[in-house]
């Protein structure tokens, strides 16, 4: 069992939610967090270093089956992924991250049921 996790666009929500149902992706957890890229995207305003400001984003959790993690990843990619044709070479777009981590149990609180068959 894995824990997937990805923080994606506020404007995406949406569409990756419909993305997941239809590859049969059903349960997931959704909460809004805030939060900026790499450090280095400090700018100079009148002489001063300036700090981005924290940027609205969504996380998803998404527990699934060992089975399920290359297609909860796949769709999430293959939905966010920015097309912008103006990107410059090496330059990022911000489309979000997405962590896999192990997840050691799972228990339905309803059913007792525990493992695999939680999920």
């Amino acid at each position: 069992m894995k824990l997937v996790i990805a923080i994606i666009r506020e404007t995406q929500l949406d569409e990756v939610r419909e993305a997941l149902i239809e590859a049969e992706i059903r349960r997931i957890t959704v909460m809004r967090v805030s939060g900026h890229g790499k450090a280095e995207d400090v700018e100079i305003y009148r002489g001063k270093k300036v700090v981005p400001g924290l940027i609205p984003r969504f996380r998803l959790e998404i527990a699934v089956n060992d089975e399920f993690v290359d297609i909860t990843v796949d769709t999430i990619i293959k939905t966010v992924k920015s097309r912008y044709k103006d990107k410059k070479p090496g330059q990022t777009t911000g489309d979000g991250k997405i962590f896999i981590l192990p997840l050691e149990e799972c228990i339905r609180i309803s059913t007792g049921e525990r493992g695999s068959a939680a999920i």
